[in-house]
């Protein structure tokens, strides 16, 4: 099925399986993903106040992604596990928008990319960014979590379009 279908993940017959990187040539890989959390407008000054019952806000949440991006194999079935040599996270609060843009970046020299694990870190950046705000505003919506941009390996860089 992987060869004529481009789904690496499956075999000859349809079955999931974890593809063989052994004869890849080690790259620097690098993947950014983009995501946001909407919330009121006074969920979001209480973020910017420092004055969220719960604390640093932005810096557990910067936190989270990081350690989420490290563990990404333990939470996608088919990841490899990888020697990551750097993860940012970035959080900025957008008052135009009511929101917290969440920005990552996963890097390593390696046989396979980092896109799941840049995912990963937002995703779980913006998980928790929701909970520890989830007692003042149950409404907040994680949105718009995609691949923004990527380099290196076979498939060469990707550059998402702008929405």
């Amino acid at each position: 099925m992987s060869e004529n279908s481009g789904f690496t993940h499956f075999d000859a017959a349809g079955r999931a399986v974890m593809v063989d990187v052994s004869d890849k040539a080690e790259t620097e890989r690098l993947a950014t993903a983009r995501g946001r959390v909407v919330m009121k407008a006074e969920t979001l000054a209480l973020i910017q106040a420092g004055q969220m019952g719960k604390g640093d806000v932005l810096g557990v949440a910067r936190l989270a992604g990081i350690m989420a991006a490290k563990r990404t194999p333990d939470l996608i079935p088919l990841c490899h596990p990888l020697a990551l040599t750097k993860v940012t996270v970035d959080l900025t609060c957008l008052p135009e928008d009511n929101a917290v843009e969440i920005e990552a970046t996963a890097k390593l020299k390696g046989r396979t990319g980092v896109e799941m694990e840049a995912l990963t870190a937002v995703s779980v950046a913006a998980l928790t960014l929701y909970d520890m705000c989830k007692a003042v505003d149950k409404g907040m919506v994680i949105a718009d979590i995609r691949l923004i941009a990527k380099d290196g390996g076979k498939s060469g860089p990707f550059r998402a379009e702008t929405p």
